[in-house]
């Protein structure tokens, strides 16, 4: 469980579990290592960047499942309702606690990947250099990455999951990876304790 300690009025403060900053730069170092050896990719993942952590100190659980396509996803993807898309599920938690970081549930078109067995495969997982890693051994290389961000409150589901304190939010990601053919080719929604999570963007612009 997290600590708690005493604030300076004498009430009880909840100490945050173990925080993470994602940001986007997180996409490019993803992509600059997506082509390296084997060795290099499985150093550390976003997770360690992400953290600071080491591989170590982190307990990994995928799981995978192939499922027809619903309207909104067939849509996102651009692709006939009921495509077969391989759905894929991550918990990844600091092993001296008990909740994952977020709750991340990613979608790929079953055909487009199909070429590469393993990547079909759960016990292949964790993949080293992530999914850029995976599409880059079928050929589709990544353009750009989309992300939406919304908050609401938690689910009761997600309370459990994630130990979320009374009045905390979740902060819901839509991420959406385009190939340089402009195609849909990942399609990721990350739920994020709002208790625990830092969003840190930096945009550069180009100069004159």
């Amino acid at each position: 469980m997290p600590d708690e300690q005493n604030g300076n009025d004498g009430d009880v403060v909840r100490r945050p579990r173990r925080p993470a900053v994602r940001d986007n730069l997180r996409h490019q170092w993803e992509k600059d290592r997506a082509r390296a050896p084997r060795d290099e990719r499985a150093g550390t993942g976003a997770t360690e960047r992400d953290t600071g952590l080491e591989s170590q100190d982190l307990v990994f659980h995928a799981t995978y499942r192939e499922i027809e396509a619903p309207r909104h996803l067939a849509e996102a993807f651009g692709v006939p309702e009921g495509t077969v898309l391989l759905e894929r599920t991550y918990r990844t938690r600091y092993a001296a606690e008990s909740a994952p970081f977020d709750l991340v549930t990613s979608y790929l078109v079953r055909d487009l990947i199909a070429a590469n067995p393993c990547l079909l495969d759960e016990t292949e997982e964790p993949w080293p250099g992530g999914t850029q890693s995976q599409l880059f051994t079928v050929g589709i290389e990544v353009d750009r990455v989309e992300e939406r961000l919304t908050a609401r409150p938690p689910t009761p589901r997600e309370t459990r999951e994630l130990d979320l304190p009374a009045g905390a939010s979740v902060i819901l990601l839509r991420k959406t990876s385009y190939d340089i053919d402009d195609r849909v080719v990942d399609i990721a929604d990350v739920t994020l304790p709002g208790d625990r999570t830092e969003l840190l963007f930096t945009t550069r612009l180009e100069r004159w």
